[in-house]
C-alpha cells in the first residue's frame, strides 16, 4: 500500500513552491475575510452560539485539506448542513442550551463516521446515482425556511419557537402590527448596503461591510427603540476542547439525523469539488472526498465544531483567488483563528438584525434561478424530483425531505437501466461500406427473415431483465423468427439473474427450433458467464468473437427452404448459396 493512500497530502506537498505559498496565502487570507461574517450567519441558522460557525471554519478545513482529494474545495459551515442540523436537534431539546450543543457536536461525530465509513467502503460512485436536482430542490426549499426562521428577527414580531413553516406565517400575518419599523430599517439597510458593495466593489467583503453599517445605524437607533437585541461578544479564542455525547440512548436517537446530514454534506462536498476540478483540469477521487469529509467532521466534533462540507462560494472564491493547493484552506483557517483573536469583542456590537438581513442575501443565494428553469423546461423526470423535494423541504422533516429526492432520483435512474436501448440492426450492403451493421431506423434496409440481430445497449440484470424478455418474445410472436443474434459490446455487466432469465429464453427459441446467439462481448461479461455456467448452460457454439464468425455458423441453422425463395440475400453466405444451386 502507498503511504500516499493513507496520506493524501503527500502528493500536493511535493508542489509547493514559494510561488504557490504566495498565491496561497492571499487566496487563504480572502478566504478568511470573507467566512468570517458567513460563519456567524451559518451558526445563527443552525441554532448555536455564533462562535461555533468560526470553529467550524477554523477546524473542518484544515482536515478536508488534508485528507481530501480537491486542490480547491474549501469546506466548513454550509447553509443546508446547518438548517439540517438545526431542524434535527430543535425537536430534541432547545436551542442555545447546552444540551442542544452537546447533540450538536454528537450529531457531527456520527455523520463523520457514516462518511468516513463510506469512503473507506470505496462507495464514492453512489453519488453519480444522486441526480444533483435533488440538491437544487433542497437548498430553493431550505432557502425559503431560513427566510421564515429569520422574520422574527427582522421584524420584531414575536413568534414560538419550534413553530412550523406555515404556523410561523400564521404568527407572523397576525402580528403584523407589532412590527418594530427601527428593526426592519436596520435589516433593510445592511441588506441594501451588502448588495450595493457587492455589484461595486467586487473584492470586498460585502457581508462584513454590510454587518458594519447595520450595527453603526444601530448605534444612532438605539435611543428611539428598545427592539434592537444584539448578538454579543464572541470569546476571543481558539476552539475549545469538546466531547459528544456517547451513550447508546442519544447515539440511537440521532443515528438516522446524521445519516441525512452525512448524505447532503457527501453530494454537496463531491458536486463542488467535480464543478471546481472541471475548470483546473483535476481529476477528483470520490472515495477520498469521503474519507476527507468524514474525518473533518469527527476531529471537528471534539474542537467544537459541528458539522460541515463543501462550500461552493468559498471553493469557487478560492480558485479564482489563484490557489494552487489545498494550503490555501489550512491559510484561510490560521487567518481566521488570528483574525477572530483580534476582533471577536466588536461582535456585542452586532445586531440580530443586521445579522438577519445578511441571512436573508445568503438565502436568496442559495436558490439556483438558472438551473430550476432549465429543469422545468427541459425534463418532466428531473422536474418531479425538483418540486417533490422543494415541497418536502417546506413541509415535512428535513432529513425525510432529502431521503425522499435521493430515494426518488434512484427510482428515475433503475427505470431507465431498466428499459434499455434495443435497436434492430441489419447489414449495409451498399457498395463500399464493409457491410457494417446499421440501425434499421437510421437506415431501413432489408433483413433476414429468419435472423433478427439486436443490440443491448444497458447491463443485463435483473431491472432490465423483464424489458428484455419481452423484446424477445415480441420478436418471437410477432416476426415469427426463432434465431435472434445480440450484438452484446453494450452490455456493461450481466448479474445471474439476468444469465438464467436468458438461458430460459435460449430454452424456449430451441424448442421452436432456433436459438440465442452472441457476439462481441466484452471480456469482463464473458468471464462472468463462464464462472456462472451461463456459458455451458446456453452452448458454447451460440459466442462468438465476429460477425463473420456468428453468420457463417447461424447460417447452417437456418431452414433452406425458406432461404431458397429469400429475396433479402443479404450475408455473403446468401450469395454463395444462389451460386451453388445455378451451378
Amino acid at each position: 500500500m502507498k503511504l500516499e493512500s493513507i496520506f493524501p497530502f503527500l502528493s500536493w506537498f511535493r508542489l509547493i513552491t514559494k510561488d504557490s505559498i504566495k498565491a496561497d496565502f492571499l487566496a487563504g487570507l480572502t478566504g478568511a475575510v470573507i467566512v468570517l461574517p458567513q460563519g456567524v450567519a451559518f451558526a445563527t441558522i443552525a441554532g448555536l452560539p455564533p462562535q461555533y460557525g468560526l470553529y467550524t471554519a477554523m477546524v473542518t478545513p484544515i482536515i478536508a485539506a488534508l485528507f481530501g482529494s480537491s486542490r480547491h474545495l474549501v469546506s466548513g459551515p454550509t447553509t443546508a448542513i446547518s438548517i439540517v442540523v438545526f431542524a434535527s436537534i430543535s425537536h430534541h431539546v432547545e436551542t442555545g442550551t447546552p444540551e442542544f450543543i452537546t447533540l450538536a457536536l454528537t450529531l457531527t461525530f456520527l455523520a463523520g463516521v457514516y462518511q468516513l465509513a463510506f469512503g473507506l467502503a470505496r462507495l464514492g460512485a453512489l453519488v453519480n446515482f444522486v441526480s444533483h436536482t435533488v440538491v437544487i430542490g433542497f437548498t430553493a426549499g431550505a432557502a425559503i425556511l431560513i427566510v421564515t426562521s429569520q422574520m422574527k428577527h427582522i421584524t420584531g414580531i414575536e413568534v414560538p419557537k419550534g413553530e412550523s413553516f406555515v404556523h410561523t406565517w400564521m404568527d407572523l400575518f397576525q402580528g403584523v402590527g407589532d412590527i418594530d419599523v427601527f428593526v426592519v430599517l436596520i435589516a433593510v439597510i445592511t441588506l441594501l448596503v451588502a448588495i450595493t458593495s457587492k455589484r461595486y466593489f467586487r473584492k470586498l467583503p460585502n457581508l462584513l461591510i454590510g454587518m458594519v453599517a447595520g450595527s453603526v445605524l444601530a448605534f444612532f437607533l438605539q435611543d428611539y427603540t428598545s427592539g434592537i437585541k444584539l448578538v454579543g461578544e464572541i470569546p476571543a479564542h481558539l476552539p475549545p476542547l469538546s466531547m459528544p455525547e456517547f451513550s447508546l440512548e442519544t447515539i440511537r436517537m440521532l443515528a438516522p439525523e446524521a445519516f441525512a446530514v452525512a448524505l447532503l454534506g457527501l453530494i454537496e462536498a463531491v458536486s463542488i469539488s467535480r464543478a471546481v476540478a472541471t475548470r483546473s483540469n483535476q481529476r477528483i477521487d470520490a472515495n477520498q472526498e469521503f474519507i476527507g469529509q468524514g474525518m473533518s467532521n469527527i476531529v471537528g466534533s471534539f474542537f467544537s465544531s459541528y458539522a460541515g462540507s463543501g462550500s461552493f462560494t468559498r471553493s469557487g472564491l478560492n480558485y479564482e483567488s489563484g490557489a494552487k493547493t489545498p494550503l490555501s484552506a489550512i491559510f484561510a483557517a490560521l487567518l481566521l483563528m488570528l483574525i477572530v483573536l483580534l476582533i471577536a469583542p466588536l461582535t456585542a456590537y452586532l445586531p440580530i438584525a443586521a445579522m438577519g438581513g445578511v441571512i436573508l442575501l445568503v438565502a436568496y443565494n442559495l436558490v439556483d434561478v438558472h438551473h430550476i428553469r432549465q429543469v422545468l423546461a427541459f425534463s418532466k423526470a428531473e422536474s418531479s424530483i425538483l418540486l417533490t423535494t422543494f415541497f418536502a423541504t417546506l413541509f415535512l422533516e428535513l432529513e425525510f425531505a432529502i431521503y425522499l429526492g435521493v430515494l426518488l432520483s434512484l427510482v428515475l435512474f433503475l427505470a431507465k437501466t431498466s428499459t434499455p436501448k434495443m435497436p434492430t440492426l441489419t447489414i449495409d450492403t451498399s457498395p463500399n461500406n464493409k457491410r457494417k451493421l446499421v440501425n434499421v431506423r437510421m437506415m431501413p434496409l432489408k433483413e433476414c427473415p429468419q435472423l433478427k440481430i439486436i443490440r443491448i445497449d444497458m447491463p443485463v440484470y435483473f431491472g432490465s431483465i423483464n424489458h428484455i424478455q419481452k423484446r424477445i418474445s415480441r420478436i418471437m410472436e410477432y416476426d415469427r423468427i426463432n434465431h435472434i443474434l445480440i450484438e452484446s459490446s453494450g452490455i456493461s455487466f450481466m448479474d445471474l439473474a439476468g444469465a438464467e432469465a436468458l438461458v430460459a429464453e435460449n430454452n424456449g427459441l430451441q424448442e421452436q427450433g432456433g436459438g440465442l446467439y452472441f457476439m462481441g462481448m466484452k471480456s469482463s461479461v464473458y468471464e462472468f458467464a463462464a464462472r456462472s455456467f451461463f456459458i455451458r448452460k446456453i452452448g458454447s457454439n451460440h459466442f462468438f468473437d465476429s460477425k463473420t464468425q456468428a453468420i457463417r455458423s447461424i447460417y447452417n441453422r437456418l431452414d433452406k427452404s425458406v432461404c431458397s425463395r429469400c429475396e433479402a440475400r443479404i450475408f455473403h453466405e446468401c450469395q454463395k448459396e444462389v451460386g451453388d444451386n445455378q451451378d
